[in-house]
């Protein structure tokens, strides 16, 4: 079986065209306040838009519906091309001064939900500048992809191939039966959740800008801010944990949100065996850091509580805004908070990390290997939500959990053979593969200091992350190529 050319580039030139749109919001926001900054983006949504149309216009007539390979194809394909276009407008500007790969870093930082920022001084850069980064952001969040799937359809285009390999990690069912409907059901919600969390920011005391690109970049567990000081620029406790809920929130399964919103009831939540052991997690690592922040004498309690609540969830769910300067806490907190973003978010949210379930899963594999080594006859199996799990789908986690580890490996050797020490080669390439942003050492504020080719291997750190490891692997696979 081998990859229909003709309809990945059709479906590819019609993404492509379609994402070119997203340059022209910053035009009216560059308009609004006059920042002059209209060019970049004009010349970037014309140079999308003809490169889409370009690709789809020779294989407009083709009707080959999509198969599972290649929807493979064409997700790994469209993430990164999208990384490179949408790049434009940052290597545009020229007063940014990027190179191409610093403009490309920053671009799939924003379109990943990672986070990780090489400029310095955006409080001085223009609102079209910011909005974009926020709103790159919000639509990496949910999956550009699963927006095209409620789309494609209306196109003539399958969508359940797209779908099937962008969500390519442990999921719950279908929310509706067809799959557009699917997607659109999760768009409301986020959507939805966007509102609601534009609004509480402006109540809480941000500008309309300030909030609208906040909650952009809250809801999608991104991390952006439109300013240096990320959230502590405001000095406020009440925007602090707003911050904190909708970071939960949208760390949660949104399959569980939809459920809830149609039942009427939370009841799905305390059943849900994932959503406990994440807000365990979080619950555990608060204590762990505000005990130890007070006995420190780092803060006084109230301080030394509201400091580790926002930062283990920030940190946690891979968003990765922060109030103060984390990475100066005492003793082993920073490194604690890193490794908590290896779990991340749900599965089926817009967090970064393994994911919840996949630890659990691997959690539970181990106990039960104890168990038989006590019990070496008997039949044991992992359940979750009291539901046995098929051993398959616990052979796919370890085969996940060691790819992440080899990439893991690969690429902190790269980065310390380019240079780097070994707090921020590892603390780099963690950030970036788990989608989170900050991280230690050189990488703590900024990754302003990294030279190219650093900066390219930390972007495909972070496409790995977005796509989950498997996704874009299988594309470097002899198998995957043969008929």
């Amino acid at each position: 079986m081998t990859i229909q050319v003709k309809a990945v580039q059709r479906v590819l030139g019609i993404l492509l065209a379609l994402f070119s749109a997203t340059m022209l919001t910053p035009v009216v926001v560059a308009l609004i306040y006059g920042d002059g900054a209209i060019w970049p983006f004009i010349l970037g949504f014309f140079t999308t838009f003809i490169t889409g149309v370009v690709l789809f216009a020779p294989v407009r007539k083709q009707e080959t519906q999509l198969r599972l390979r290649d929807g493979f194809v064409v997700v790994v394909m469209f993430w990164g091309v999208l990384g490179v276009f949408g790049s434009l407008p940052f290597i545009l500007y020229s007063e940014l001064n990027l190179s191409i790969a610093a403009a490309i870093f920053e671009s799939m930082s924003g379109l990943t939900t990672t986070g990780a920022t090489l400029i310095v001084g955006l409080d001085n850069l223009p609102h079209s500048i910011l909005f974009y980064r926020q709103q790159m952001q919000w639509l990496g969040g949910m999956g550009i992809i699963v927006l095209a799937v409620a789309i494609l359809p209306m196109l003539g285009i399958g969508g359940m191939q797209l779908y099937r390999a962008e969500s390519s990690g442990p999921n719950k069912d279908k929310l509706t039966p067809r799959i557009a409907g699917t997607a659109k059901a999760l768009w409301y919600i986020y959507l939805g959740l966007t509102i609601l969390c534009a609004l509480a920011y402006l109540w809480a005391g941000m500008s309309p800008f300030d909030a609208i690109g906040h909650s952009f970049s809250t809801v999608a567990i991104g991390g952006f801010s439109t300013h240096d000081a990320s959230i502590g620029h405001f000095n406020s406790v009440a925007i602090e944990m707003i911050a904190v809920l909708f970071m939960l929130i949208s760390g949660v399964n949104f399959a569980l949100h939809f459920a809830a919103v149609r039942s009427s009831s939370i009841k799905g939540y305390l059943a849900d065996e994932e959503f406990r052991a994440f807000i365990g997690m979080a619950a555990v690592l608060t204590l762990i850091a505000s005990f130890y922040l007070y006995f420190t004498n780092t803060s006084n309690a109230t301080d030394s509580f509201l400091d580790a609540l926002f930062h283990v969830v920030s940190i946690g769910t891979t968003t990765g805004f922060t109030s103060e300067e984390y990475f100066k806490w005492p003793g082993f907190l920073p490194v604690l908070l890193l490794f908590a973003s290896f779990v991340g978010g749900c599965a089926g949210s817009t967090g970064g990390g393994m994911k919840v379930i996949r630890v659990l899963l691997l959690v539970k594999q181990g106990q039960r290997e104890l168990r038989l080594l006590l019990h070496p006859n008997a039949t044991i199996k992992v359940k979750v939500g009291g539901r046995p799990v098929p051993n398959k789908v616990i052979d796919v986690v370890w085969g996940f959990f060691a790819a992440y580890l080899f990439l893991c490996v690969v690429m902190l050797l790269l980065l310390m053979a380019a240079g780097h020490d070994q707090e921020t080669a590892f603390s780099a390439v963690i950030a970036c593969l788990n989608n989170l942003g900050p991280g230690l050492g050189e990488v703590a504020a900024n990754y302003a200091g990294l030279e190219d080719f650093s900066l390219v291997v930390l972007s495909f750190a972070m496409l790995f992350g977005r796509l989950e490891i498997f996704t874009l692997l299988l594309l470097f696979t002899p198998a995957f190529w043969k008929k």
